[in-house]
């Protein structure tokens, strides 16, 4: 009987102890693995606005993201966004007010919220200081996604818009950038789970540089084709292939101006992974320039200092 108690008290003591080393692993790898994310995040924001190790980005660069909330009170669900303001102080500090706006796009309030700039990464932060300014009873707000405004100076570079698509297999994430236009100025994917040699090659600068120059009205009617890239497109379509000055000035212009108006051409075996990457960008795209002519205008009429 003793030996059995033993072996039964020596068998948890072990289970314990392996229960309390794999949840220290998962908990280092889990932090190991959002700082990667959030790396990745951060160099392909940079790579769509044209930096990179060879080009660095200018000191005066400035990230401002937007969060979009949905909000429920008291049986109503409006949209509340999160906007990156200039401290009503004498410091340089951006803080946030919450936006709330109706589903016809009408304002209703803004409230001072009590975050700064760098506490906003961090969603529980973001939940806290929502929360702490919404009246009534009965309130939750759930999270819709974001949008980041590039700035250099005064000068505002591109907005810079995450999405998520459904693909072959699992969803594909990928990350566009579009300038005051509304054209899309770059398209990276960030992460997926396609078929090696098919689907993958959604990565590849011929595939992505498609969607380089076409506004969201082009958006609206373009559409994947089963053709194969003219050998001259295609040349055009993988820059970093490009020798020094083969292409002029001229050239790139007339390039551009031949190829921006036409449709996606498919990866070969691969349509579904090529409507899909259309699908998410155009839904992505749409949504967001609806949306924020709707907030510019709030912006203007009640005066909100925004930082970007």
């Amino acid at each position: 009987m003793k030996e059995i108690i033993k072996i039964t008290v020596g068998l948890t003591m072990t289970c314990l102890i392996a229960a309390a080393i794999m949840g220290g692993v998962f908990i280092v790898t889990a932090k190991a693995k959002k700082h990667n994310e959030y790396v990745n995040f951060q160099e392909n924001m940079l790579k769509l606005l044209g930096f990179d190790e060879n080009k660095p980005a200018p000191e005066a660069l400035q990230l401002c993201t937007v969060f979009r909330y949905l909000v429920h009170q008291d049986k109503k669900t409006s949209l509340g966004y999160m906007l990156p303001v200039q401290a009503s102080d004498a410091t340089d500090d951006i803080t946030y007010q919450l936006v709330l706006v109706d589903i016809q796009g009408q304002f209703i309030a803004k409230y001072d919220l009590a975050i700064l700039l760098a506490q906003a990464t961090d969603e529980k932060d973001r939940e806290k200081a929502i929360t702490a300014v919404l009246t009534g009873n009965n309130n939750t707000i759930e999270y819709a996604d974001q949008f980041i405004v590039a700035k250099n100076g005064d000068q505002r570079l591109a907005y810079l818009l995450p999405g998520k698509t459904p693909g072959f297999k699992t969803h594909i994430n990928f990350m566009m950038a579009m300038d005051a236009t509304y054209s899309i100025v770059g398209l990276q994917i960030l992460e997926h789970q396609e078929d090696p040699g098919l689907g993958a090659e959604i990565e590849q600068e011929y595939f992505k540089n498609q969607f380089t120059g076409k506004d969201v009205e082009r958006l609206k009617t373009l559409k994947v084709i089963k053709e194969p890239l003219p050998d001259e497109q295609l040349r055009f379509l993988e820059r970093t292939k490009w020798i020094n000055n083969e292409f002029s000035d001229d050239d790139l212009a007339t390039l551009q101006k031949k190829y921006q108006p036409k449709d996606i051409c498919a990866i070969t075996g691969a349509t579904i992974s090529s409507v899909a990457v259309l699908n998410g960008v155009k839904n992505v795209a749409t949504k967001f320039v609806y949306r924020v002519k709707v907030l510019e205008n709030i912006i203007s009429k009640q005066n909100i200092s925004v930082a970007f």
